[in-house]
């Protein structure tokens, strides 16, 4: 994607739709499980497998800063901005690269508001293996971060330059060749 041009804005408008729609899938999920499901209760999806459940952390992943929980939303911030302000740098011009970056603000704009509107982040999704094994519990917005971040890895070993260092070392290729 060529910076500024007609192509980067589709991108940036398509990978920020999708963004808005995983925030909003996200805190419509939550705002079910507050209404339907009881703090701490488990409703059998898949016997062994999967639960879904009503959970709050206050902390990060896996409850880290449990009794500090403004690091982890001053950090979700400072990343929040840093990604938006930075996108089309951290892209690289590869479209891929848009998408799994607003995936990742959208991820943290929904932990957010849950921060800001509950005092902790619902989560709700539960796989276990037969309760001898536990993944611990997350939600829609943990999943859009995580999708976002593999993306953001996978293209980075497919694609290891930037677009504009790619369209480069082709044109030298070609009037060596010439």
């Amino acid at each position: 994607m060529t910076p500024g041009s007609t192509r980067e804005r589709h991108v940036i408008l398509a990978a920020a739709l999708f963004a808005l729609f995983l925030a909003i899938l996200d805190q419509a999920t939550k705002i079910l499980v507050l209404h339907r499901i009881g703090l701490h209760e488990r409703i059998t999806v898949i016997p062994g497998f999967f639960d879904l459940t009503h959970l709050t952390n206050k902390g990060a992943a896996w409850g880290m800063f449990h009794d500090l929980p403004w690091i982890p939303f001053g950090i979700s911030v400072a990343a929040f901005v840093l990604l938006i302000v930075f996108l089309r740098k951290l892209s690289s011009g590869w479209p891929e690269r848009c998408f799994a970056l607003l995936m990742v603000a959208a991820g943290i704009a929904g932990n957010c508001t849950d921060r800001l509107w509950h005092g902790a982040v619902i989560d709700f999704l539960r796989f276990h293996w037969r309760d001898v094994a536990e993944w611990p519990s997350f939600n829609v917005a943990d999943s859009a971060i995580c999708c976002g971040v593999a993306l953001f890895v996978l293209s980075s070993f497919l694609r290891p330059e930037t677009k504009s260092e790619a369209k480069r070392d082709d044109a030298g290729d070609a009037a060596k060749s010439a």
